[in-house]
């Protein structure tokens, strides 16, 4: 009896049991094949960016001088432009990707919600120059007609708003960045929110709204407490679309070093300085100096997602 429970025992035994540890072991080699790339990276911008380390030290991130002929540079421009825009685009870029994912998950008729949800993704895929094209011929001179001409002439001579209302009215600046990069982080923001909506049990929502619970409530206090933890994730995957994105930045934001002194006035991010001037850095320290500003961009994405993961794994209040 005993010999047949063993002989049946390895009968069971999967066809395929053989290569699960050649698979475990194809796994562990693409995680660490992937540590290995982002390490080699992180080590390479930062010994490519020591040379600027080194000689300017702490004034590398509060100065704004920017001087490839005297090969004197400091990156506090950028960085804060890098800060600024990406800040606002959020600021700008939640609010109605939330709106669009609460529509179609609880108000939009359901044969418009798969053509909807669809072109909202496609958005997803315009290549970023195109976005910068349409920045710069469309919307940079309709913002200056329209926005900073009528708002920069409403401010008194002298007073404190004619210095937060500076700026040169041509439609590119800091703003005018930020708009673009809204509207490039909105289709990844909204398409994910609405996923994860998706994801509450029918009837969850059902159950809420049974007992007298509005629109409003039933998203407040049971769909987004449902998601909560997931949906940081969606918000941080926008934020880092918007720090490091280039091309269409680089067509709007003005490029100027210098840190901006009001709301419609030009500045840079490190990827647009990046994107400039690599090309044209013929001096080693020039090189360095870009390297440096590569490697501040990558801590300030780790921290971006450090502080993610802080906010996805902390506990609940009971």
């Amino acid at each position: 009896m005993a010999e047949l429970m063993v002989g049946a025992t390895k009968r069971a035994r999967p066809a395929g049991a053989g290569f699960d540890p050649v698979f475990r072991i194809l796994c562990f080699a693409a995680a660490t094949t992937l540590l290995t790339a982002i390490a080699g990276v992180l080590i390479s911008l930062l010994i490519g960016g020591e040379p600027a380390f080194a000689k300017f030290g702490l004034r590398f991130f509060t100065s704004t001088v920017w001087n490839p002929v005297t090969d004197e540079y400091g990156g506090a421009g950028p960085i804060v432009g890098t800060l600024i825009t990406a800040a606002l685009a959020l600021l700008l870029a939640l609010p109605l990707a939330f709106g669009v994912a609460v529509f179609l998950t609880e108000f939009c008729p359901r044969p418009l919600r798969r053509p909807i949800g669809v072109a909202v993704e496609l958005l997803a895929g315009v290549p970023s120059i195109v976005y910068g094209m349409w920045g710069l011929f469309v919307l940079a001179p309709l913002f200056a007609k329209y926005v900073e001409i009528p708002i920069m002439g409403l401010a008194p001579p002298g007073s404190i708003w004619e210095t937060i209302l500076s700026g040169v009215p041509n439609g590119s600046g800091l703003i005018a960045a930020s708009i673009i990069l809204a509207i490039m982080i909105l289709p990844y923001i909204a398409a994910t929110l609405r996923e994860l909506f998706l994801t509450v049990p029918a009837r969850v929502r059902e159950s809420a709204y049974g007992v007298g619970c509005t629109s409003l409530e039933v998203v407040w206090s049971v769909t987004l407490p449902y998601v909560r933890k997931s949906a940081i994730g969606a918000v941080m995957l926008g934020l880092g679309r918007a720090l490091g994105e280039t091309m269409a930045v680089t067509f709007v934001i003005g490029n100027s070093h210098g840190f901006p002194t009001g709301i419609f006035d030009s500045g840079s991010t490190i990827a647009s300085t990046i994107a400039n001037e690599f090309a044209e850095a013929t001096s080693d320290m020039h090189t360095s100096a870009l390297l440096a500003l590569g490697f501040v961009l990558f801590l300030i994405t780790f921290a971006v997602l450090a502080m993610a993961r802080a906010l996805l794994g902390r506990k609940d209040p009971v």
